[in-house]
């Protein structure tokens, strides 16, 4: 069971790459009153690392175990 899930992990690590890569225009962004110009990289990185942050600390407030 633990090689099925690291290899799982190791599709989506590579699915994201492939994604940020495919990804290098530069955008606008606004939100709210600001207004930013950055690199689609950049963005997407950010939003994946804060997914993933904000993912941790739900799974740890709700008292969810690893299986």
């Amino acid at each position: 069971m633990r090689n099925v899930r690291i290899f799982l992990l190791g599709i989506l690590v590579v699915l994201a790459f492939v994604l940020v890569v495919q990804n290098t225009e530069v955008v606008g962004v606004r939100f709210l009153i600001w207004e930013l110009v950055m690199s689609r990289i950049v963005l997407l990185t950010g939003s994946m690392v804060v997914g993933f942050i904000a993912g941790y600390i739900v799974a740890k407030l709700t008292g969810r175990k690893r299986a």
